[in-house]
């Protein structure tokens, strides 16, 4: 068990600041600083040693025991940066009960930050710029995410994918995050 605590902590925390320095390289600061606390809260932390396996989020393995992870309904309900806090019901007569709402650019880019460092530490060594995309790519036909979100998401992935972490960077700090977003 000390074996699965001192993995998972060492996890989270390497996620963590690989997500704080992608939020530092765009001017995200407090968002770095403050990016997946709710991790090392009981709730999230235990459930996480429980299931380590260092190769895959214990999150996925507390589904395939219970059907649901209440990690991650902790994690999501409380963290911005996940586009499954963005969802509410609909008011429109003909769709789907539940929709994705436009999340804000800065949890956008926070995602952004997100997905890349947890490709990097997923994949280690063997990581290149297109890992990010592809995972999105894959499993983007079940998010409910709104179109505009999506449609940001995976343009700023794409930008990764072709001309590299600088250039993302780059970009989101100086023309992304600058646009307004009408709200």
């Amino acid at each position: 068990m000390l074996r699965r605590i001192i993995g998972h902590f060492a996890t989270i925390t390497k996620h963590k600041i690989l997500v704080m320095k992608g939020c530092f390289h765009i001017g995200l600061y407090r968002q770095g600083l403050l990016h997946d606390l709710s991790k090392y809260s009981p709730t999230e932390f235990l459930v996480g040693c429980r299931y380590y396996q260092g190769s895959r989020s214990p999150n996925n393995a507390e589904r395939e025991v219970y059907g649901y992870s209440q990690a991650w309904l902790h994690h999501k309900g409380r963290n911005k940066h996940h586009f499954e806090y963005w969802t509410d019901y609909t008011l429109e007569q003909n769709a789907v009960p539940m929709a994705g709402v436009k999340m804000p650019r800065k949890y956008v880019a926070e995602m952004l930050m997100d997905r890349i460092a947890a490709s990097k530490v997923y994949n280690g060594a063997a990581y290149t710029d297109s890992f990010p995309l592809a995972y999105y790519l894959k499993g983007k036909n079940h998010y409910l995410m709104h179109p505009d979100t999506a449609k940001e998401l995976e343009g700023l992935l794409r930008i990764l994918d072709k001309k590299g972490e600088a250039a993302l960077y780059r970009f989101v700090r100086t023309r992304y995050l600058k646009a307004k977003w009408d709200r």
